[in-house]
């Protein structure tokens, strides 16, 4: 993981911003909520848990539920 998110990336996995940063800010709460350990970037500075979430939605590891995907699969 590099220095900043991917936040390039991470737009490409949303519809928009907005979208981003609900998903980062609900994400980085559930892991402070889980005590999660940081990670650690190569300096060896520990990474806040918002930079995670952005750089989890990135890479893909965080998946966006989306409350019309919920509504079409309970049709």
């Amino acid at each position: 993981m590099g220095r900043r998110p991917l936040i390039e990336e991470a737009l490409k996995k949303v519809n928009n911003r907005y979208e981003l940063v609900h998903a980062a800010a609900k994400l980085a709460k559930e892991l402070y909520e889980t005590g999660i350990e940081s990670y650690v970037n190569e300096e060896g500075i520990p990474l806040k848990k918002t930079v995670i979430a952005i750089d989890e939605i990135a890479k893909g590891r965080a998946v966006i539920i989306r409350k019309e995907n919920i509504e079409k699969k309970e049709e």
